[in-house]
């Protein structure tokens, strides 16, 4: 089955054949195969698997692709990520090649072979306690984003992931996003620390738990605010004022409000899916004019301020004010097929796409 699901031949999305660059459907194929290289990368490198009998290439040369270099994690020395170079066909026939990226950096998720699942797992552990941001894996990340999008400008870089993939490539590119430096961002499957409210079928009920955890986590940020004010133990940076550093955090999130990455999710997957209700929820508090709770709610998380009244930095990667939805509607017959990685290239994929943009 391993050997299977690895093969672009048996696998992999034959039918595009020419690539539509303005087209949807095949900018997130294009992507997911990426990732999918990605994880064949270090499945040959574990198996040693090379030269004819390695089995990634596929993966990214169907596209015109070349690899320019691996991300190689420094504690297991396994591939988490790769950069991928665009290189067409001298003589193109296709006159969306505008819309094509120049570069693709792309990121897997966690891979349960034992040459490798203890590092991923300990990252997915650094995740779910919001402390991905102070692995060394998110600081190789970054710098070779950075790079890259200093050489070659922001607008010729995509990035891509997938599982805790595309977390670090959400941390990769709210980080850049705070900086007025936007990337186009495919995740697939981008993990989400929650309860599982979305899978509750009564809709009320629903609405009824997301809005008083909108008020105790709004009402929990107001009081953190109040008591750091009254103590008088509101940290300044360096050349800013009481009152700046006070709206920091408002600032750095409305900033980001202008990158809209593209969120790939299966509503039976748990580990995703709490980003359907996160973002709908925010619209129906618009509507019932509850904005301003929202607003304080979706710029902090309960863990997030429980950390911080202890004295703990944390990245809830999840708070994001925009984002492009799209949601597999097909039904998924067991947890694998939902959170895999293949279902976004399926020629029969059926989709729904909602845009949200919120400050």
């Amino acid at each position: 089955m391993d050997f299977e699901r690895e093969n672009f031949d048996l696998s992999g999305p034959l039918h595009l054949t020419c690539v539509q660059w303005d087209n949807a459907h095949h900018r997130m194929s294009v992507a997911a195969s990426l990732v999918q290289a990605v994880y064949i990368l270090e499945r040959d490198r574990q198996e040693k698997r090379k030269d004819q009998n390695a089995l990634a290439l596929p993966w990214w040369a169907f596209f015109h692709f070349q690899l320019l270099r691996p991300l190689v994690d420094d504690v297991d020395s396994s591939i988490f990520g790769a950069i991928f170079e665009f290189k067409p066909p001298l003589s193109p026939r296709n006159d969306t090649l505008y819309r094509s990226p120049r570069y693709v950096i792309a990121f897997r998720g966690t891979l349960t072979k034992q040459h490798s699942v203890s590092r991923d797992i300990e990252l997915d552990i650094h995740f779910i306690q919001q402390g991905l941001h102070q692995t060394s894996r998110s600081t190789i990340a970054l710098n070779a984003v950075r790079n890259m999008v200093a050489t070659v400008g922001d607008s010729n870089v995509w990035l891509a992931g997938h599982s805790l993939g595309s977390a670090m490539a959400l941390l990769t590119g709210k980080t850049l996003a705070q900086t007025g430096t936007f990337v186009e961002s495919f995740l697939f499957n981008p993990p989400f620390v929650s309860a599982p409210i979305e899978r509750i079928k009564d809709e009320r009920v629903k609405h009824g738990i997301r809005f008083a955890g909108s008020v105790i986590t709004a009402g929990l940020t107001l009081a953190m605010k109040a008591k750091q004010q009254q103590q008088g133990k509101q940290p300044l940076q360096q050349g800013k004022q009481p009152q700046q550093q006070k709206d920091l955090c408002v600032a750095s999130f409305d900033a980001l409000a202008a990158w809209v990455p593209g969120l790939f999710v299966n509503p039976s997957d748990h580990i995703c899916s709490e980003y359907i209700g996160y973002f709908e929820h925010r619209r129906k508090m618009e509507e019932i004019g509850a904005g301003f709770i929202e607003r304080l709610a979706t710029q902090n998380s309960l863990g997030g301020l429980v950390m911080s009244a202890f004295g703990k930095e944390s990245e809830a990667l999840h708070l994001i004010p925009s984002a492009s939805m799209t949601v597999n509607v097909i039904p998924a017959r067991d947890f694998r097929e939902a959170h895999g990685i293949h279902q976004w290239w399926q020629p029969d994929l059926r989709v729904e796409r909602k845009l949200y943009k919120y400050k």
